[in-house]
């Protein structure tokens, strides 16, 4: 018997024969937005709901994601940054990568944590609450990458934001590794004073195209 059988089997004890019914659960929450991906009200909600989380958000037209990731770097980093100290997902596009950055080739972590800034792309943004949502596919890259360089570039096109939480799931494959990001990292656990950086990026910059 695992540990979990043990507490289970004490919880059917104390309960015996007079557990309470189970209620039906309730399918009647609200399970789309009603405005297609990549609606003009919904690109302007998610910038707002990114920036009141205290990120960046830059918008561009399509042909010019390379320029902006660079000056997204430029706001995050300083100008004085330099190409190695970027690394990239190993599914973005070449036309948005910055010259002369790293991909990511599976290094260890500690060599991504040597890293002023990861760029990357994201497979679902959810206007509502102001999420980008990456699968570790390719252009997302993984995990590691998005958590431990104190810079974080998103590029999010336009077509990839929705407007709810259901609705983005649907879109999403439940067997990937999928990381929520909303706004910098940051905790108020220590006397409600917020801190940023504790848990991954301190600063989240968002190239928005379309």
């Amino acid at each position: 018997m695992t540990a979990r059988d043990e507490v289970l089997a004490r919880i059917r004890t104390a309960l015996g024969e007079t557990r309470p019914p189970v209620g039906e659960v309730r399918r009647d929450y609200r399970l789309a937005d009603g405005r297609p991906p990549g609606d003009p009200a919904l690109l302007d909600l998610l910038v707002d709901r990114v920036e009141d989380y205290r990120a960046t958000v830059l918008r561009c037209g399509a042909g010019e994601i390379g320029a902006t990731v660079a000056a997204a770097l430029d706001q995050g980093l300083g100008a004085g940054w330099v190409a190695g100290d970027v690394v990239v997902a190993p599914g973005l596009p070449a036309q948005w990568r910055p010259t002369g950055a790293d991909v990511d080739d599976d290094r260890p972590p500690v060599q991504l944590a040597e890293r002023a800034a990861a760029v990357t792309g994201v497979a679902v943004a959810i206007a509502e609450t102001g999420t980008l949502v990456l699968d570790g596919s390719p252009a997302c890259g993984r995990r590691a990458l998005s958590l431990l360089p104190d810079c974080l570039v998103c590029v999010v096109l336009a077509d990839q934001v929705t407007g709810s939480v259901p609705e983005a799931l649907t879109l999403l494959d439940p067997l990937r590794p999928l990381t929520l990001i909303s706004g910098p990292s940051a905790t108020s656990d220590i006397e409600l004073q917020r801190v940023e950086g504790v848990h991954g990026p301190r600063t989240l910059m968002v190239v928005l195209a379309g």
